[in-house]
């Protein structure tokens, strides 16, 4: 499809743009923000190319409306869909894709708001950065057709392996400030809500497989080979898990659902097993959690914003499990305060907080 100069075309334009620019930023080696440079940048081409697509398909009614009929403004411009409200107008997304967008969605307002060291956070969240990517370009085709294609224009990365390296040893020896921690808590805990087919999707988080080559038989092939997980058969994924277990020098952890979490009850009994002379109840556990601030309240608009380390929502079954480290603060917070149950239960009406920090070991 060959459009002409108009609101569409200046639209798509302007997101081929943006999603190029995002790439630009990405692959610059001295960037320090590369995450929400690429975020930011790409949820504006994933945006212009919805406009662009409502633009063809319903016309200029792409703006929200107040109850009176009039279009709701921003600074005197009529304000458009953002992209969660697009993704939802438009309904026909795969899962994946739909999952990584929302993933995207969430990660940027929460990185916009801290001042982190990024790098650990690149690193993590490599593949689904390339599956928004190959994502977008994939509806641009289904859109507008091939002649808008743009992996001509994108190559890969070079990576300083060494440097990358020592990189991540030293945010991990920071044991991860508070806000980074707090980043790579909703990043796991939002991989915990996805079933393992949406997972485990390319729509989701790509998954290649970089195999340096030896020697060439042509010598104009491309030095390194890129095999994409979901290709293989199930011979060649044992071949390469067996050299995946190789270079990690150790087995392969299988994951599993909800290991090591504790429902409330449990936690309960585990505290009260080690405390001498003391107890809590379910009644107190409430208390407790309200006055530290590990969970939301149910009901909440975003039933993730816990205290990872202490606590984690459980979306299938629409509660919260706790972690033993939770039980291990509770039994000390216990051992060494003097507060009397009604003392905490009047500070919580009062509406008061306790720091964790304070009474961390």
């Amino acid at each position: 499809m060959k459009l002409r100069k108009g609101k569409t075309k200046s639209t798509l334009d302007a997101s081929i743009d943006s999603a190029l620019l995002a790439v630009e930023i990405y692959n610059k080696p001295r960037t320090t923000f590369r995450s929400e440079g690429f975020i930011t940048m790409m949820i504006m081409a994933w945006t212009r190319l919805f406009h662009a697509y409502f633009n063809t398909t319903i016309g200029d009614k792409y703006y929200y409306k107040s109850k009176n009929g009039r279009y709701e403004t921003v600074d005197g411009e009529k304000k458009s869909w953002e992209l969660a409200t697009c993704i939802k107008k438009y309904g026909e997304l795969e899962d994946g894709v739909e999952r990584n967008l929302n993933f995207f969605i969430k990660l940027r307002n929460k990185i916009e708001h801290r001042h982190i060291e990024k790098r650990e956070v690149d690193t993590l969240i490599f593949g689904e950065c390339q599956s928004l990517l190959f994502n977008f370009e994939s509806l641009l085709i289904k859109f507008f057709g091939n002649t808008y294609s743009i992996n001509e224009a994108l190559v890969y990365s070079l990576q300083f392996s060494q440097i990358r390296t020592e990189q991540q040893e030293k945010a991990n020896r920071s044991a991860l400030s508070k806000d980074l921690s707090e980043i790579m808590s909703f990043v796991e805990k939002y991989r915990n809500t996805l079933d393992e087919n949406t997972y485990n999707s390319q729509e989701y988080s790509i998954k290649l497989i970089q195999i340096p080559k030896i020697s060439n038989t042509n010598r104009a092939d491309a030095a390194v080979t890129f095999v994409k997980w979901d290709t293989l058969n199930d011979e060649d994924k044992a071949a390469y898990e067996q050299l995946n277990v190789i270079i990690k020098d150790k087995a392969v952890k299988i994951e599993a659902v909800n290991v090591g979490r504790l429902k409330p009850s449990e936690v309960v009994r585990k505290v009260n097993e080690m405390l001498n002379g003391k107890s809590i109840t379910q009644n107190l556990h409430v208390v407790l959690y309200k006055l530290f601030r590990v969970r939301p309240a149910n009901g909440a608009d975003d039933p993730f914003e816990t205290y990872a380390d202490f606590c984690l929502y459980d979306e299938p079954h629409n509660d919260y499990v706790y972690q033993e480290a939770w039980v291990n603060f509770l039994i000390n917070f216990m051992q060494v305060t003097e507060f009397e149950p009604s003392e905490l239960r009047s500070k919580l009406r009062n509406g008061e907080n306790l720091s964790i920090d304070e009474y961390c070991l």
